[in-house]
Order: C-alpha cells, then sequence, then structure tokens
C-alpha cells in the first residue's frame, strides 16, 4: 500500500550546515516514528520557503542513504506573511499502516503550520 507522510521543519538561517542539519533531522523525524528504511521509500518531493537558497534539501536525505530513491526540490509560493525559513517534504511510502497511523512530522517553528496533524 501506499501512503504520503508530510513533515516540515523551521531552518535557523539561510545558511548551508543550518538547511542539511535541520533536513536530517526532519527526514530521520520521518523515518523513525512511521518506522521505516529507505527500501520503504517510493520518493520524496523537498520545497523551501524563497529564502532558503543555500543548499538543496535533497541532499541531506542523500546523505542520510537515500541514494536510489527519486528526490526533487521545489520552492513554496512567496505568500506574504507566510513561516519563512520552511522545509517541507512528501514522501510516498509502501506500508502496511493505516492512514490513520502515519506520523506526520513538524518540528521547531514548523509545528504551528497544522497543529491538527502534527504529531
Amino acid at each position: 500500500m501506499v501512503r504520503a507522510i508530510r513533515g516540515a521543519i523551521q531552518i535557523d538561517a539561510d545558511d548551508r550546515e543550518a538547511i542539511l542539519s535541520g533536513v536530517t533531522e526532519l527526514v530521520s523525524e520521518v523515518m523513525e516514528r512511521n518506522r521505516l528504511t529507505t527500501d520503504d521509500v517510493i520518493s520524496v518531493i523537498f520545497t523551501s520557503t524563497p529564502d532558503l537558497t543555500a543548499e538543496f534539501p535533497a541532499l541531506a536525505a542523500r546523505k542520510l542513504g537515500f541514494h536510489d530513491v527519486p528526490l526533487i526540490c521545489a520552492s513554496e509560493i512567496d505568500v506574504p506573511g507566510a513561516l519563512p525559513r520552511v522545509v517541507r517534504l512528501m514522501a510516498h511510502v509502501e506500508t502496511d499502516r493505516p492512514r490513520q497511523e502515519i506520523q506526520h512530522v513538524y518540528l521547531r517553528g514548523a509545528a504551528a503550520l497544522r497543529v491538527d496533524i502534527a504529531q
């Protein structure tokens, strides 16, 4: 069965190491909370707000071992008043877990984005 998992993290600064560190934290939490391995992951879409340009978020996933997983990065729409410095992800995974057991992950300031599904 294919499921989609959402996640987001607010990054401290538009700095290469800050982006890599934050995305590593986010991806690791998604994998751990949903008891996944990279073999379970079909693909991951990363988006970042327009104020984050120092590095591609997908590089952090590659460094975590996502070598054979299709990854792509895109820019979020520049909505006035939106939370700054946010990287989001949508991971498509193979799992037997029912939809209600999927854990979406919102970290740091990004927890305010989806209080309805953040765990």
